[in-house]
């Protein structure tokens, strides 16, 4: 039997508590190599004599391999050579499966989001959904890699989930597998003069995307722009460069993030490139959620520190690790190492902790109300007529607003709960997921609220 040959370069960075006591802890001394590999041999060979069906070294080694990542962390793993062809994949922005962001979470595979327009999104999966079966096989019997293994199939074929959520009763879906083409960037114009640009996920033409979007807002608005709307909800991130990319398309100074590891070779920083700035001062609202996660972390907190953007929302996920994907020459596949930890510009670790949004919102729906027949001035017993303008006495009345600065989006609306009149779990979510970027977008109507005030703000300071 081969034993894997030395790790040797990398090509891809994946971005994605303190103790209630205090214990004195002996330490046992560590084994020697030889013991531990001794130990090792001594178990494989044990299975393979005693095993009920014959089963491979290759098998019983890469077993080992996924075990031995999947215990250091979530987010640690061994792909084999079909399981890293088909990350590439992924980060490339087109693939087939569901389109979800998972990990492992004490025994059950947990959404971190999913991407819009897909399957997962389609059919009402939502962030920190556990799926505890597949096609009636408990999850808790898998690894993270063969739970991926069983959501990913042929396009068109079906797979049979069951969800937990929160403190409901497990309930079924039934997903049919689709060609997922992610489109990294969605664009539109707010009120003729605020861009709201979308980006579901850091592939490998985020950045470029964000940019051409945001320029053709720009020509759309008669170069009319007043700030700018980024929504980073349900984002599970992606390509660290891509983090940065976009992040830089807001500064033109100062540090974006930095990583730090065990080994010096893996402390890095970047800053933003000057003139990057594509708003060029604008005011900036982020939007971020509980499914904002890793890049979309990084690009949140970078803003934020800089006070380039205000953050509105819900807190963010917390993943604030960095894995390293290294190929393993030997197998064809690759390790997913979480190798450093990433520090948003005043030094703040998210990691399990999240990034708070200087404007909580909760999501909602904005429903129209039906109206109330209230009765106006005309309609009193003895009401005075209007005789017509005053006499011109110098003062002119201002012009008539096209719309209110405090909600330029009025309505007679009132914000409600997003499953207020949802009928199952899965419809609930399908409905709210369904929400960005609409008109009935409660939260969006904020940032373009919130947008337009900073606007008027700047501009009456400057008169």
């Amino acid at each position: 039997m081969k034993l894997l040959r030395p790790l040797t370069y990398v090509v891809a960075i994946l971005v994605g508590a303190a103790l209630p006591f205090t214990a004195i802890v002996v330490a046992a001394p560590e084994q020697s190599p030889g013991v531990t590999m001794n130990l090792f041999t001594e178990v494989l060979q044990t299975v393979k004599d005693n095993y009920v069906t014959p089963v491979t070294d290759k098998k019983l080694l890469e077993s080992a391999i996924k075990g031995m990542l999947a215990g250091l962390d979530p987010h640690s793993n061994y792909m084999d050579a079909a399981e890293y062809r088909e990350m590439r994949v992924q980060t490339s922005g087109e693939f087939g499966g569901l389109g979800m962001q998972v990990t492992m979470d004490n025994g059950a595979v947990k959404i971190i989001s999913p991407i819009d327009d897909t399957p997962a999104a389609k059919a009402g999966l939502r962030p920190n959904d556990l799926i505890i079966a597949i096609d009636n096989d408990p999850v808790s019997d898998m690894t993270l890699s063969e739970a991926v293994d069983r959501l990913r199939g042929a396009i068109g074929t079906q797979v049979k989930l069951l969800i937990k959520r929160g403190q409901q009763n497990a309930f079924e879906l039934t997903l049919t597998r689709g060609d997922i083409k992610v489109d990294p960037v969605k664009s539109q114009l707010e009120d003729d003069d605020v861009a709201y640009l979308r980006v579901t996920s850091f592939t490998e033409r985020t950045s470029d995307a964000l940019r051409d979007a945001y320029n053709a807002l720009e020509q759309k608005s008669g170069h009319r722009l007043i700030g700018v709307v980024l929504d980073l909800r349900n984002n599970p991130g992606g390509l660290l460069d891509q983090a940065i990319g976009v992040a830089n398309e807001f500064l033109d100074k100062g540090e974006i993030v930095s990583i730090r590891g065990r080994r010096p070779q893996d402390n890095h920083r970047w800053n933003a490139e000057p003139g990057r700035d594509l708003a060029v001062g604008l005011p900036v609202v982020v939007m971020i959620n509980g499914g904002s996660a890793s890049a979309s972390e990084i690009v949140a907190g970078a803003l934020q520190d800089h006070h380039r953007a205000l953050l509105l929302g819900t807190r963010s996920f917390g993943k604030g690790s960095v894995q390293t994907v290294l190929p393993v020459q030997e197998s064809g596949g690759a390790i997913r190492l979480t190798t450093a930890l990433y520090y948003t510009p005043s030094g703040r670790s998210i990691q399990a902790e999240g990034i708070k949004p200087d404007v909580e919102v909760e999501p909602a729906k904005i429903e129209t109300l039906p109206e109330v027949n209230m009765p106006h001035e005309s309609d009193l017993k003895g009401a005075l007529k209007n005789t017509g303008s005053a006499p011109q006495s110098g003062i002119t009345a201002p012009p008539k607003p096209t719309s209110s600065p405090a909600a330029p989006n009025a309505k007679p609306a009132t914000p409600a709960t997003s499953n207020a009149t949802s009928s199952s779990p899965a419809q609930e979510v399908e409905n709210e997921m369904a929400l960005f970027g609409s008109a009935h977008d409660y939260q969006l109507v904020r940032a373009v609220d919130l947008v337009r005030g900073v606007a008027m703000f700047r501009k009456i300071a400057a008169q």
